[in-house]
């Protein structure tokens, strides 16, 4: 999906509910549902306040084209959000999408080790959803600071993900948190760093704060493994007219996070 393929969609609430604290999921009807694919975006209009000119870029979990619905899970960060969580089942409004370059497949075989931080889940769940539809072993650690900030519901649902995966070792799935009330105590690259002991991979996709991307990025180099990184910049239009979202790349010079990415080889980027 080329990101010249972005245009205005109307859309509907289907569901609007806290999943965690100040964690959200949303379900919305749109005939974007059967356009969109793993890895790229989309920018919401929420209404309520005709001074906020911006809409808000967000990423999504899953989408159906048949039954024409996305989910999307997103964190009360700031007014916009605040308002969002404030849209109920059969509102409407419009978005901007589907935006961006998404994941792309493995190109060695093996096992993908997926790795999420924080608000970083919902492009990792659809990569997750991705590779199960090919039959693709993968390994999954999502993390949070604390218990209360992990939405279990989306983490069992990674565990249970139907897969043809012929690899004889069972899917793993770790959850950290930052001071130990939920799993493992410690940081997701601790977490990344013991399942690579233990196991090979052949891809790395992974999503959330900048700290945490450049260590999973390292230690994927380290290991010889390629790395998919989905970035994370405030995305003012979703479609390269403004130019805030820029990311430094490795070579020198920059690219825009909404045209060029949110999907780039973490090698490209200048960490």
């Amino acid at each position: 999906m080329e990101a010249s393929n972005t245009r205005l969609w109307p859309f509907e609430v289907v569901s609007n509910e806290p999943i965690a604290h100040d964690i959200w999921r949303l379900v919305i009807a749109s005939d974007m549902a059967s356009e969109i694919e793993p890895g790229q975006f989309m920018n919401l209009q929420v209404p309520g306040d005709g001074s906020h000119i911006l809409r808000i870029p967000l990423s999504f979990a899953s989408s159906h084209g048949p039954s024409g619905t996305v989910e999307l899970i997103y964190a009360v960060v700031g007014e916009g959000t605040r308002r969002l969580t404030m849209m109920e089942a059969g509102e409407t409004s419009t978005l901007v999408g589907p935006s961006g370059h998404g994941w792309r497949l493995p190109t060695a075989s093996g096992r993908s080790l997926l790795v999420a931080g924080g608000v970083g889940l919902p492009p990792v769940m659809a990569a997750a959803r991705m590779l199960a539809e090919q039959g693709l072993g993968f390994d999954a650690i999502v993390g949070a600071q604390t218990a209360d900030r992990h939405p279990e519901a989306q983490i069992d649902l990674l565990r249970g993900l139907p897969s043809n995966d012929l690899c004889d070792c069972a899917r793993r799935v770790l959850v950290t948190t930052d001071d130990g009330t939920l799993g493992i105590r410690g940081f997701t690259t601790d977490a990344m760093a013991k399942l690579l002991e233990e196991r090979s991979y052949a891809q790395v996709y992974t999503c959330g704060p900048n700290v945490m991307m450049a260590g999973v990025a390292r230690l994927a180099r380290e290991h010889g493994i390629d790395c998919q990184v989905s970035m994370e910049r405030m995305m003012g239009c979703g479609f390269g007219a403004c130019a805030c979202c820029n990311v430094g790349m490795s070579q020198g010079g920059y690219a825009l996070c909404c045209q060029d990415g949110p999907v780039f080889d973490a090698e490209e980027v200048a960490w």
